[in-house]
């Protein structure tokens, strides 16, 4: 099968794949128990305006035809009005989706900035101490939930020691005049950091371990001992010829990471009150604001599978060696 065919071939299933996450969250929505319309209905408007309301939010047709303009606005990316603020929710969307973004790619280049490098001295120093802190750290990154992590931050370098705010992106009396000269700003930056490095610390272990387990594979290799026998350095040998071979897979694994991060930044913007699409999806749920949980879901799906269907196309150009049958 050629690379174009296969692109295509993924591309259907991408699609339909989307098209079964839309289906179950519509109707995941309207098996939720509660009424919508009692987050945006007050008890003494007159039957009239509350008729009116219902038909304005398309609530009083049949559950098909809802679902049939459901897909619709899907596809001609209109998400309606939501019932509690009255806003278009792609407005919220483009409100909320920056703060999402700089606080996980904040995350991700702290979680690969540190795990490459101790993936590849792990590995280096096989059977010692160094690998067996490197595995531990790892696997401690993973087996702890980040926002039970983020509430034992927040407890201890928030409520008893002073040093991280407890909330929010900025301070109160803060008031920059754009986003990038908020996201520039010192104040920015200290509300960033104990989120991000929560966040940071359990994406860690993925390229962590990855790195050691491909820079194992690397060392064994015949050209590994050519460079020790040519007389270059340790370091030189590590860090310029067998790590570089081992990145590969960190590299299409960094495609598949981002999708999930988005995900996984719902936990640690509800922990720390972070004002990003994450935690405004979450009260879209609680108040049952189904134009904005719907399009707040789709939108992280949609990123999560487009970044697996980027994942099996850079591999393909990565390493030619690749073949798809």
């Amino acid at each position: 099968m050629s690379k174009l065919n296969f692109a295509i071939r993924r591309l259907f299933q991408m699609v339909a794949t989307l098209w079964v996450i839309a289906t179950l969250l519509f109707v995941m929505f309207r098996a939720m128990p509660g009424d919508p319309t009692t987050y945006f209905l007050s008890e003494g408007m007159p039957p009239e305006a509350r008729e009116r309301l219902i038909a304005q939010y398309g609530l009083d047709e049949p559950t098909h035809v809802q679902y049939i303009e459901f897909l619709r606005s899907l596809v001609t990316l209109e998400l309606g009005i939501s019932f509690h603020s009255g806003r278009d929710v792609i407005d919220i969307i483009w409100l909320y989706l920056p703060n999402t973004l700089v606080l996980m790619f904040s995350a991700i280049i702290f979680a690969y900035a540190i795990g490459i490098p101790l993936g590849v001295l792990a590995a280096w120093k096989r059977g010692e101490g160094t690998e067996k802190g490197a595995v531990i750290l790892a696997l401690i990154q993973r087996s702890f939930p980040e926002f039970w992590v983020g509430l034992v931050v927040l407890g201890i370098f928030g409520a008893w020691l002073d040093v991280i705010p407890m909330s929010g992106m900025t301070s109160g009396d803060h008031r920059p005049e754009s986003f990038l000269a908020m996201i520039t700003s010192l104040d920015f930056i200290w509300h960033l950091l104990a989120p991000a490095a929560v966040f940071g610390f359990y994406l860690m272990g993925l390229p962590l371990l990855l790195m050691r387990n491909n820079m194992l594979e690397v060392l064994a290799e015949d050209f590994v001992d050519v460079c020790r026998a040519k007389g270059l350095s340790e370091r030189k040998v590590m860090f310029k010829h067998a790590a570089r071979n081992a990145l590969l897979p960190i590299v299409t694994a960094a495609a598949i990471a981002i999708g999930y991060a988005v995900g996984g930044a719902i936990l640690v913007e509800t922990v720390f009150s972070w004002p990003g699409l994450g935690r405004e999806m979450v009260r879209a749920v609680l108040r049952r604001d189904y134009p904005v949980a719907q399009g707040t879901f789709m939108l992280l799906a949609t990123t999560v599978v487009f970044m697996n269907f980027v994942a099996d196309l850079i591999y393909s150009w990565l390493d030619p060696r690749v073949t798809y049958e």
